[in-house]
């Protein structure tokens, strides 16, 4: 073949590059913009101990936004993370001696027990959710819906009102200790994210995962068991919801009603604002990394700069819908990019 004759290399398409990779480039862009402009707007924002604040004010979200992923990879959602956390540390409270001025009728047992009983419980809301989402065909946003429901009275039967305030040694250690001035809840953070980032990339199970939320009916063509897939990323959603609630009664102190109300949000935007896909099969913990450094910037930066609180849930909220906008537009782009190749 003579030179004239040889093709010449394609060159590379950058707006195709961004088509595609818009989700991902978006989120961390924020993340930029943001780091910098609250850097800029106030001295103590940019400090070491700040950054290790923020990394502890995202921490218990962190493990929430980790089962929640698995969970919307799939295609499927949880509304019950928040409720079955807040559940699951004042069951692991109501097993726990409490002081007589905490005036809550309990049942005390040792520590580890009381551990034990508390993981079993998320467990077993975890089994009754995946069991009315695989076997009866509740919509999973009914199912978490109800089940949110459920927690929020199991919550409420154990307490009764009241707030309680001692917990196992193993979880004060975990939720308010520090290994090596470093809090020991960053660090069970940092290996929950690492653990689930190892599972989805390179087990079978992981890739079982993202095949039953790109497009569920190959998946099953392929031999995959999706309900089996789907109930599975259900009880793993509730167990780390669960871990969390434990571990942040010892970090707040105190186990009680209605205490992780706000974690329902927060777990959701670190996952749709770090780029994961709404519609199932596209994204990552890398994804959910980058929205928690997000949302962890933003309330800490608006907190350093003074803004009005009632402020800083409006913007929360605009941040929210802009990625839920970028979400969904960057879906359609790959779709018809698709669709033209």
């Amino acid at each position: 073949m003579t030179e004239a004759a040889k093709p010449s290399p394609k060159s590379f398409d950058w707006a195709q590059f961004v088509r595609s990779q818009l989700r991902n480039i978006a989120p961390l862009i924020t993340l930029i913009a943001l780091f910098v402009f609250f850097s800029l707007a106030s001295k103590s924002f940019l400090t070491l101990d700040n950054f290790v604040n923020i990394l502890a004010q995202v921490s218990l979200t962190s493990i929430i936004a980790v089962g929640l992923t698995f969970v919307i990879l799939t295609g499927e959602i949880d509304l019950s993370v928040a409720a079955v956390a807040n559940a699951i540390g004042i069951v692991m409270a109501f097993f726990t001696l409490q002081p007589d001025y905490a005036n809550i009728q309990n049942v005390p047992v040792p520590g580890l027990v009381a551990v034990v009983f508390a993981l079993a419980a998320c467990g077993a809301l975890g089994l009754i959710t995946a069991f009315g989402v695989t076997r009866i065909g509740i919509p999973s946003f009914i199912m978490t819906l109800a089940m949110m429901q459920i927690a929020a009275g199991v919550s409420a039967m154990l307490v009764r009102g009241q707030i309680a305030y001692s917990f196992p040694m193993i979880i004060q250690t975990l939720g308010s200790g520090k290994f090596m001035g470093l809090r020991w809840l960053i660090v069970v953070a940092v290996v929950t994210l690492l653990i689930a980032h190892l599972v989805l990339t390179y087990t079978r199970f992981g890739r079982y995962i993202y095949m039953t939320g790109g497009n569920r009916d190959a998946a099953e063509y392929s031999g995959v068991n999706v309900k089996f897939i789907i109930g599975s990323v259900m009880v793993i959603s509730a167990m780390l919801s669960g871990f969390s609630g434990m571990l942040g009664v010892a970090y707040f102190g105190s186990a009680q009603q209605n205490q992780f109300d706000t974690f329902l949000l927060d777990a959701i935007a670190a996952v749709v604002v770090g780029g994961t896909s709404l519609f199932g099969g596209r994204g990552g913990i890398g994804n959910t990394i980058i929205g928690l450094l997000v949302l962890g910037v933003l309330n800490n930066g608006l907190d350093h700069v003074n803004i009005d609180s009632f402020l800083k849930i409006l913007i929360r909220g605009l941040i929210l819908l802009i990625a839920l906008i970028v979400n969904v537009y960057a879906q359609k782009m790959r779709d018809s990019s698709a669709t033209t190749e």
